[in-house]
Parts: structure tokens; sequence; C-alpha cells
């Protein structure tokens, strides 16, 4: 796996807001952990030796007040197994969908002082990921 992405870059996130704010939203998250943790120098937890899941469960510890303040909530939540079409070399740690009462919530979560600190441990934890924004739709018995 070569690219690392991690954090949105800004013409993702401007099309993200670009979008209708008021409906639900769910967040496809696809995460791969790093080994091991890399806090940036001066991070109390630099070189202390913790690995990407431990930052990635304080991640969790940290920011779920926030994402349950906003309403969110985990709607599916899977463990991964092989990818059958795609990049062979992708696997995941985390595989599940956030829901938000509407892209509002979500941005009010992003910009929260307190899931503002609590980002440091995703970001030091985290190799690369796919967060996927879909709209909320029925499920149904066949495809498309």
């Amino acid at each position: 796996m070569t690219d690392a992405f991690i954090d949105p870059d800004r013409a993702q996130f401007e099309a993200f807001k670009a979008l209708d704010r008021d409906l639900p939203i769910d967040m496809l998250n696809l995460v791969r952990l790093r080994d091991l943790a890399a806090y940036p120098d001066g991070h109390d937890l630099a070189g202390k030796g913790l690995t990407g899941a431990d930052a990635y469960a304080r991640y969790g510890a940290e920011s779920g007040p926030v994402f349950a303040r906003v309403g969110g909530r985990i709607v599916w939540r899977g463990e991964f197994q092989t990818t059958l079409i795609g990049p062979g070399d992708e696997r995941w740690d985390h595989c599940f969908v956030a829901r938000y009462p509407s892209a509002h919530a979500f941005l009010q979560m992003v910009t929260d002082p307190d899931y503002r600190q609590a980002v440091v441990h995703r970001q030091a934890a985290v190799l690369t990921s796919r967060l996927i924004r879909c709209a909320t739709a029925e499920a149904g018995e066949v495809f498309g």
C-alpha cells in the first residue's frame, strides 16, 4: 500500500461541504492501522511504544462522547476478510458505517475542541484509510 490517506485534502473537504448538509449521512470507514503509533515530536506519547491499535483505542475513547453528543451512532461494523474486487494489497483493521443525523452534525463533531484534541490519536494510529460519504437509502433485496 503506497498512498497514505489520513485526513481529507482541501478539495475533498470543500466537496463534502458543498453537498446538502440537512439530510442524514452514512460514512463508510475503512481503516488500516500502523504497527507502531506515530505521534508528533513533543507529544506526551511520542516514543512510548504504543501500537496503532493502542492509539486508535484512545481516539475512540476520547472522540466517542463527542460522536454521541452530535447524534452519531455506528449502524454497521464488520471484520475484514479479503478483497474480491480491488487492490489486492489493501486490508482493513476496522470496517464500519457511522450514521450522522446530518452533515451539520459531522461538521460540528470535527470542529469540536474535544474532538480536535482526540484526533491526534487517530492521526498517530492510521496508516491509511477511506472515509466515504453516502446518502442514507432504503435497503432492499436486489442490487441497484
